[in-house]
């Protein structure tokens, strides 16, 4: 199969025969119409398996998916084709098949795209295209490969992946058949062979790097890479030498993990329960992961590249599962450079695999303050405004997603580095993320939010906590806010200007520096616990009410302090972990790496236990309970900074 580029953006389709001896045979099987642009030609190329479609790149970046009702028996095999000028027939071959060929040309339809993504890898170019497992696979020269999915005659864009750090101009993908993804490119002046899976070069070749024209081919026992360089083709040929490397524990992340989150557990006929987590990291990447209880190891499900900084809170989205086949929920990320990422994660067990889990992974949505910013022409001519804020913890409100809103979104709170409390909103269905509400209230970096939710006879409210550097915690009613942004956004349909949160509905200085552990529980009374733990090592308690106005839903909302309890050097350093467990038991835990179990009584806080862990440099927990037999509630909680631990 031969395609073509040629005037006005028409690509001809050619099925091309030859025998030994005989003049090559030309049969023209389509004709298909390139989007408009300077450089109007395609690049690559591929029949998808599904028959009867064709997706290729073309040199302005773009990904287009044409049909092909009479695909050869090639096409089933997902062949790719490359780029090719050559002429169709040769001149001595006789006239009498280009003839027929090119009467036959007006005979077929000019056929558009059936779905197109415009400039997806940029302006420099599509490289590759290829289909693995029901997926699309796309490269470029921006630095980036892509996987994609059909949805009925429509290209959807899943995943953006970035290998490394200086690898522009990818060439192309290789599946290895022990399941390793290797991307070929260009790094710098070299060649490289890079293993997705241990995250590292597997070959290097100095050939000057940037050449268009080349090949590779390896096998266990050598590897070869041709490529012509001005004028001539050079060859670089070596054998293959058995590794002395001996990994004794690989690693989940490059550098100091930030935040984790368990997602929630598989069932796996002849496994234990896995859970599932999820890590993020100052080396910009987040991670999915399963841990195995009986073999002790962390193996990785998926890694998210898509931060340019670093990863500093996460989000999970209460949302519903599908049944026993696995879990699906709404992560959100987010960090440095004020950006923000939304992901659809559904995981399912697959007892093939070695982690007996697969993960699949939805890019929904993404935002950054400053992405007008990257739309000015003459920015380098103007100062950036707040080039360094950061996001410090994330928090998903709840009960949001409901049929009394006019469409449904979901609402993120957000504390930020600048001083601010913002909201965003997103809406899963149109991909949208976008601010609806902020205040500076606390007038300095805002360190820990959480929201939750006061659902009585008298109505819902929404509720925000957020805590400073001073020590302060301050409590928000977002309820009107969240309902005017609501009506905004639907009137507007997903634009709107942010919205002013207000003053607080109260203050509590509740710690004499930075907070950096905060935790929310009801009561079965209907009240709130409220913990947090301090840079000076102590730990404070608040037990609140929620009163309602009477009357309309829009009246007023109370929070009346019932109880507070302090414990002044509750650990020797930051309490950057802290969970309430039952109203009487709280878990908290510190850089000072204990772990330490209180029980909170009418005298304050009482220690019960501590546990000495070995992560160093704590900086977040997460905790959950398990039903054991009897009806017994376990705890496990989760550790995570210069590495992660589990206990119980």
């Amino acid at each position: 199969a031969l395609l073509a580029s040629g005037p006005e953006g028409e690509m001809l389709w050619l099925d091309v025969a030859h025998r030994p001896g005989q003049v090559p045979w030309v049969r023209l099987m389509g004709r298909y119409l390139l989007p408009p642009c300077k450089q109007r030609w395609h690049t690559c190329a591929a029949f998808l398996p599904q028959g009867g479609l064709l997706v290729c790149g073309d040199r302005r970046g773009s990904l287009l998916l044409f049909p092909c009702s009479s695909s050869p028996g090639q096409a089933a095999e997902s062949t790719g084709i490359a780029d090719c000028s050559a002429d169709l027939v040769g001149e001595d071959s006789g006239s009498e098949s280009e003839l027929s060929c090119l009467s036959h040309k007006r005979a077929l339809p000019l056929e558009t795209p059936l779905s197109m993504l415009f400039g997806l890898h940029g302006k420099t170019g599509v490289t590759s295209v290829t289909c693995h497992r029901g997926y699309i696979y796309s490269t470029g020269r921006d630095g980036c490969y892509r996987q994609l999915r059909l949805r009925g005659q429509q290209l959807e864009v899943l995943q953006k992946h970035r290998p490394c750090k200086g690898l522009q101009w990818i060439e192309e993908l290789r599946f290895s058949p022990d399941g390793d993804l290797l991307v070929l490119g260009f790094h710098a002046d070299n060649f490289v062979v890079w293993s997705t899976r241990t995250g590292e070069n597997l070959h290097c070749v100095p050939c000057g790097g940037g050449h268009r024209s080349w090949s590779y081919c390896s096998s266990p026992s050598a590897e070869a890479f041709a490529f012509i360089k001005c004028g001539d083709v050079m060859l670089y040929h070596c054998e293959a030498e058995p590794s002395e490397q001996q990994v004794l524990l690989a690693s989940l992340h490059g550098r100091e993990i930030a935040c984790v989150r368990r997602l929630g557990p598989v069932e796996v006929p002849g496994h234990t329960t896995l859970n599932v987590f999820v890590t993020s990291s100052e080396d910009t990447t987040a991670c999915v992961l399963v841990l195995h209880d009986h073999s002790r190891a962390a193996v990785p499900l998926a890694r998210l590249s898509d931060h340019i900084s670093s990863v500093r809170a996460l989000a999970l989205a209460d949302d519903e599962g599908f049944g026993d086949e696995g879990l699906s929920t709404l992560l959100f990320s987010a960090g440095g450079r004020a950006q923000i990422e939304c992901y659809r994660l559904l995981c399912a067990r697959d007892p093939a695999s070695e982690s007996a889990v697969a993960c699949q992974v939805i890019h929904v949505a993404s935002h950054r303050l400053d992405e007008h910013w990257e739309r000015k022409k003459n920015r380098h001519k103007l100062v950036k405004m707040d080039p360094e804020t950061r996001y410090m913890s994330l928090s998903v409100v709840p009960g949001t997603s409901t049929k009394q809103l006019p469409t449904p979104w979901k609402f993120l709170a957000a504390a930020c580095s600048d001083g601010s409390v913002r909201v965003f909103g997103l809406l899963e269905a149109a991909r949208k993320l976008v601010l609806v509400a902020e205040s500076f209230h606390h007038q300095r970096c805002v360190l820990k939010v959480e929201t939750f939710l006061h659902a009585r006879a008298g109505g819902e409210r929404h509720l925000l906590c957020s805590a400073a550097t001073d020590g302060s915690v301050a409590f928000w009613d977002i309820t009107s806010t969240i309902a005017d942004a609501a009506d905004a956004l639907h009137r507007a349909e997903g634009e709107m200007q942010p919205l002013d949160l207000g003053a607080p509905l109260l203050t509590i200085m509740a710690h004499s520096c930075g907070v950096n552990s905060l935790h929310v529980r009801q009561t079965p009374e209907g009240r709130y616990l409220v913990a947090s733990g301090s840079d000076d090592g102590s730990i404070h308690v608040c037990l609140l009410e929620v009163a309602l106005g009477k009357g309309e839903a829009a009246a007023g909302t109370c929070l009346r302090v019932l109880e507070r309890v302090a414990r002044p050097c509750a650990h020797a350093a930051h309490v950057t972990g802290i969970r309430v467990l039952r109203p009487d038991l709280l878990l908290s835990a510190s850089v000072d790496q204990r772990l330490t179990l209180w029980h909170r009584g009418r005298g304050g806080l009482d220690a019960l236990s501590t546990t000495f862990f070995h992560v160093p440099d704590l900086a977040e927990m997460d905790c959950w309970e398990v039903a054991e037999a009897g009806d017994e509630l376990r705890y496990y909680c989760v550790l995570c900074g210069q590495g992660l631990e589990v206990l119980r």
